[in-house]
């Protein structure tokens, strides 16, 4: 990833942070010589070692972790947003301006590996399924679920881990425009009603 310093954050709570509120993944590996792609959410673990899901047993990622080159890339995306140059004031002053994209994103490298404990993957489910519920102002557990049909969908999907190798963020949020352009940025933001732009204007701040 081109990652210039001033756009560089090595903060494991902030990368954390990203993670936690854009869990969805997009995994990249090597298989048989061809990229694999793949999203799935991942959780990260409180000491930020190690990252953890679930994919169906026919997914291809299962045949990665069963290679002998198991490294892959799991890409978070943050908020992103359009940054147009008439909200610069320096546009006023010389035009010498263009557009941009404003987002935040962190890569974790690691190696992956299957996770087959059938009590581990309930608990896993369990556990995810309870972070993202009161999000939606749900409380669904899955235990509500009837016995005999989760057990058919676990029995259908495999644990995956992987071991993060390292955590790299880019956070390019108008941090090399002059003052007077960073703040009239984020004002124009706060008074869009777009939910994205929310987002990214309290990542800004």
């Amino acid at each position: 990833m081109y990652l210039p310093k001033h756009f560089a954050v090595d903060d494991p709570a902030l990368l954390a942070q990203l993670i936690a509120e854009y869990p969805l993944a997009t995994i990249v590996g090597s298989l048989e010589k061809q990229l694999e792609v793949n999203h799935l959410p991942l959780m990260l673990s409180s000491d930020r070692s190690k990252l953890y899901g679930h994919i169906a047993r026919t997914n291809p990622l299962a045949k990665i972790a069963a290679s002998g080159n198991t490294a892959i890339t799991a890409i978070f995306n943050g908020p992103q947003a359009y940054v147009t140059p008439a909200w610069y004031p320096s546009k006023k002053e010389t035009g010498k301006v263009v557009p941009t994209w404003n987002y935040a994103v962190v890569h974790a490298q690691g190696n992956i590996k299957l996770i087959d404990d059938p009590q581990w993957l309930r608990n896993h489910v369990a556990q995810m399924t309870n972070i993202h519920e009161p999000t939606y102002q749900s409380d669904w557990k899955l235990d509500d679920a009837p016995e005999e049909y989760v057990e058919m969908m676990l029995k259908a999907i495999i644990g995956i881990e992987i071991d993060v190798q390292s955590l790299l963020g880019k956070f390019k949020l108008s941090q090399n425009r002059p003052a007077e352009d960073y703040d009239a940025v984020v004002a124009k933001l706060e008074q869009s009603p777009q939910e994205i732009l929310q987002a990214m204007r309290e990542y800004m701040r």
